[in-house]
């Protein structure tokens, strides 16, 4: 246990450079300390999401440090952990909590999320949290404490991530079902007859807790967009939406070109027709994508989902369909609503959205539990054997589970280690600056800007992934303004007119996609415009790693 905190902290020690700490997670909370909390930023889409651990992070930016984010972000595992041990504890014994534990912390997906600046963890430790509190809730014959606890857990979860509605959505279905059945039970032994009503009452105060816990981030979308979950469901929402979506098309540059909006409009296809397409998957490898996740995972490959979990999370719990034959009803029961809750998270993520395993995270810990239900029970067949030789095959089975799970976990943890490398940067053998740039090849050019630009400068970034939390001046990064520029002039000297209305005075590009995104956007006409507009109106100042940066309207001879 030790050695896999002390790994995380030690990857955790090296400057932000993961996609989405550089998008949103540090980048929005720092736009919010410049220029106040909560002010609407129209042009990110991700400032409109809750964002609960987002604002912890505001502390430790607020002075100056981008790393402690990291260490808030991983604290959530550790938490994570201990909700695990303290369940599997009570219901099983110490080994096997700290067992479980160390299983949960040293899965890939939850080592490289805790060396990152994101939320997941914070969305996992509070989906746990609820799901715990509410079999607590059943156990504890429905008082309402447990309940309140849960309500107040599931709507943190969604004030952390809008994967937290997923949670709310199926816990909300798990309250009254799990009454009722633990009212039958009660029925059949006496006690008391089955309420409906009072099912469907518990269910309400639920639903109604978690909402009003959640309910500040609602108000704050609600009044921004006229939509209290926006980006989501903009149908349900459509004049709220449309007028949002205006808006930002007029701060940024204008409306998309015809070409654009029909684009757009064609691009119905469900995320099962991309993965055919564009991966080449036939149809029985989409289907048995909730299996593969757990054996093909891949980090930073949106084919293989993006990450890595561990085969034995589907493997254990299968095998307690049949282990598991000798738990009691309580037990028995309980690992029902752990596999329910893991099943249908995972189907609803599966139907909805192209795979990514950090969106199935809260099915982790349910899965975890079932684990470690799963090598106790083959423990206890063992020993219920009277042939010698067959308890020795299953607790020889037990133990080969146990290495090769935790094996497992360690081979990825040292890949992953390896490849961050932080060691030379902790012993100051490598700068700040130059770590960063061996992993974001245009902080070179982001560093250039901040220290040589005036302040007043301000930059037109195309297709740097949005990364914009390094960025001291003011930034654009919509290459919708570049391609409106050059379609409403017919000239260099008014493209630079258009340009410089918006107050541009440098571009910053990847060439590669650039000149892609050139060749699709424009025709031929406009294509030869806009390369003689780079040719006699823009200087090349900077060059780094794919990236180039350019001053504008500069007379060039």
């Amino acid at each position: 246990m030790i050695v896999i905190i002390s790994a995380i902290f030690l990857m955790g020690s090296v400057p932000p450079v993961s996609r989405d700490a550089l998008t949103h997670h540090l980048a929005v909370p720092k736009i919010w300390i410049e220029k106040g909390i909560f002010t609407e930023l129209p042009g990110i889409p991700f400032s409109y999401y809750p964002m609960n651990l987002d604002l912890l992070y505001m502390v430790p930016l607020y002075w100056g440090n981008d790393i402690v984010p990291k260490y808030i972000h991983f604290s959530f595992a550790l938490l994570t952990a201990l909700l695990i041990y303290t369940h599997v504890k009570r219901r099983v014994d110490r080994v096997y909590g700290l067992l479980g534990a160390l299983f949960f912390l040293s899965i890939p997906v939850i080592v490289k999320l805790s060396t990152a600046v994101y939320v997941d963890l914070g969305l996992i430790f509070f989906s746990a949290s609820a799901l715990f509190a509410l079999i607590c809730w059943v156990e504890d014959g429905c008082r309402i404490r447990y309940l309140l606890l849960s309500a107040l857990s599931c709507g943190l979860a969604m004030g952390t991530k809008y994967n937290g509605l997923i949670v709310f959505l199926l816990l909300s279905c798990f309250v009254p079902v799990l009454y009722v059945r633990r009212a039958n039970d009660e029925a059949l032994n006496g006690t008391q007859p089955v309420n409906q009503f009072k099912a469907l009452g518990f269910g309400i105060v639920f639903a109604i807790g978690s909402l009003l816990v959640f309910s500040p981030w609602m108000i704050k979308n609600l009044y921004m967009t006229g939509n209290p979950i926006y980006p989501l469901y903009k149908n349900v929402f459509s004049n709220a939406t449309e007028t949002q979506e205006k808006y930002v098309a007029e701060t940024e540059g204008g409306e998309a070109s015809e070409k654009e909006k029909k684009r757009n409009a064609n691009s119905g296809w469900t995320h099962f027709s991309v993965r055919k397409a564009v991966y080449g998957e036939p149809l029985w490898q989409i289907v048995l994508i909730p299996i593969r996740v757990f054996f093909e995972g891949v980090d930073d490959n949106p084919k293989h989902f993006d990450g890595r979990l561990n085969p034995f999370l589907l493997i254990l719990p299968l095998l307690l369909i049949w282990a598991g034959k000798k738990q009691g009803n309580g037990r028995r029961f309980e690992s029902k609503i752990l596999s329910l809750f893991a099943i249908a998270y995972l189907l609803f993520v599966f139907f909805k959205i192209d795979m990514r395993i950090r969106w199935i995270g809260p099915i982790i810990p349910p899965l975890v539990v079932l684990c470690m239900y799963s090598l106790a029970n083959l423990r206890r067949l063992g020993e219920s054997y009277a042939v010698k030789w067959k308890a020795s095959l299953l607790m020889g089975f037990a133990r080969v589970f146990v290495i090769a799970m935790l094996a497992w976990n360690a081979q990825y943890v040292h890949a992953l280690y390896r490849k961050i490398d932080p060691e030379p940067y902790i012993a100051g053998e490598v700068s700040r600056e130059d770590y960063i740039t061996r992993f974001r090849p245009e902080y070179e050019l982001i560093r250039y800007i901040n220290s040589q630009l005036h302040e007043n400068s301000i930059i037109l970034c195309l297709f740097i992934g949005d990364r914009i939390y390094y960025f001291d001046r003011q930034i654009y990064w919509d290459p919708k303004i570049l391609s409106k520029a050059v379609n409403d002039a017919d000239s260099i000297d008014q493209i630079g007119a258009n340009l410089s209305n918006l107050g541009i005075t440098h571009l910053l590009v990847r060439f590669d996609l650039t000149q892609s995104w050139i060749k699709r956007t424009f025709d031929h006409e406009n294509e030869a415009l806009l390369r003689t507009y780079f040719q006699r109106r823009a200087t090349q100042i900077g060059k780094h790693g794919g990236y180039g940066l350019f001053a504008l309207n500069a007379t060039k001879k």
